[in-house]
């Protein structure tokens, strides 16, 4: 029989991986099983880190003198039974950091001050399974299913045995009254499961003001990028948008065969060229693209203004002038109407007529954050 080229690289491959198993003294298959098992060491707690996730499974979580214990029973069998990575989370309550009140108000008229049945702090200890990245990842909504219908040994409750299992007894009589037939009447233990975050990671990594990488390389060659600014705040002075071609004459050409020029890339042209004249009249001006418009600013702040007494904002000065040099003028041109008010123009090219405020858009954090993450893991930075 012949062997094709792929095939003989792939075999080859194969029995590397095989004789170099064998040299290192472990069985020479079990290199090749590697990515179907998951570790379940006894031994071990395998407690959540930064490192995993970061969109993970809340399998279940517990309460009580045995918490720990029934934890890490379940993140062993879903390990060793189910083939799921899973991870044990500690997280203790201070109730007293917070009052609690109940309904009603007590003889003086203030509110009922209730006290926790559990006592003062209590620490509640969850499973987490998976490492996903990102909400919708197929895997996810695909194990989160199936994890939903699993019935794990550890966490039968037989009777007159107890279970730290948080609610347990209120999901055990929500099944029992549940219509026959109903699908949750046959989910298991697991079946309240939703997908969440790693509670390690910090806030910035799921709530990224940052921009998406196709918007980051619009702007990565570009002389005078806003993402370059240093300041949280600039004005823009100047937007361009791409539009649609309406004008006959233009429609005549493209029937005919002629390029059109995109819009968009006209748009972004004359941006870069009214931002490169205005750093040669000695502004800080600065470009930024995104898929609609092209803008352009001028200057870098640390803040738009400080707050008044009355709940207004006193505007920067520094802004404050920006927006006056920039914006359109008093029109005393003759055959205007009094009071109308004319564009600014720079090197042929029309200024808005009112300059605004704006924050100036950063790199995400995720992402950022994500790649440190990465590096780490792969040996790298």
């Amino acid at each position: 029989m012949r062997v094709g080229p792929k095939l003989w690289l792939l075999s080859s491959a194969l029995l590397a991986a095989v004789v170099l198993s064998a040299t290192a003294g472990g069985a020479p298959w079990e290199s090749l099983l590697t990515l179907s098992r998951v570790e379940a060491d006894p031994n071990e707690t395998y407690r959540l880190t930064k490192e995993n996730g970061p969109w993970m499974l809340l399998a279940c979580s517990f309460s009580g003198e045995k918490a720990r214990q029934e934890a890490h029973a379940l993140v062993l069998e879903l390990r060793k039974r189910y083939k799921l990575a899973a991870y044990l989370y500690e997280k203790e309550f201070d109730c007293d950091e917070e009052e609690a009140y109940g309904l009603g108000v007590d003889k003086y008229g203030e509110p009922l001050k209730m006290q926790y049945r559990r006592g003062n702090e209590f620490t509640e200890v969850a499973v987490l399974v998976g490492n996903y990245q990102a909400v919708d990842d197929p895997e996810a909504q695909s194990t989160l299913q199936r994890l939903k219908y699993y019935q794990p040994d550890c966490l039968e409750i037989d009777k007159g045995k107890s279970t730290s299992r948080s609610l347990a007894g209120l999901r055990l009589i929500q099944q029992t009254v549940l219509a026959p037939g109903n699908e949750k009447k046959h989910k298991g233990p697991m079946g309240h499961a939703f997908i969440t975050t790693n509670p390690l990671l910090p806030k910035d990594y799921f709530a990224p003001r940052g921009l998406d990488k196709f918007v980051v390389a619009l702007n990565e060659n570009v002389s005078h990028s806003l993402l370059g600014c240093p300041g949280k705040y600039t004005v823009q002075v100047a937007h361009f948008t791409g539009r649609v071609v309406i004008d006959q004459s233009d429609i005549a050409a493209i029937e005919n065969g002629r390029p059109l020029k995109s819009r968009l890339v006209e748009a972004g042209e004359k941006a870069e060229k009214l931002a490169e004249a205005l750093r040669l009249k000695g502004y800080e001006a600065y470009v930024f693209h995104d898929r609609y418009a092209s803008i352009v600013t001028i200057g870098s702040f640390e803040s738009v203004g400080t707050p008044r007494a009355d709940g207004k904002i006193e505007i920067n000065p520094k802004i404050h002038a920006v927006m006056k040099t920039f914006g359109a003028e008093q029109a005393a041109a003759p055959g205007l109407p009094g009071g109308a008010i004319k564009q600014r123009e720079i090197v042929g090219i029309p200024l808005d007529i009112q300059p605004i405020p704006v924050e100036v858009p950063k790199r995400s954090i995720a992402s950022d954050y994500s790649r440190d993450v990465v590096g780490m893991r792969w040996g790298g930075r």
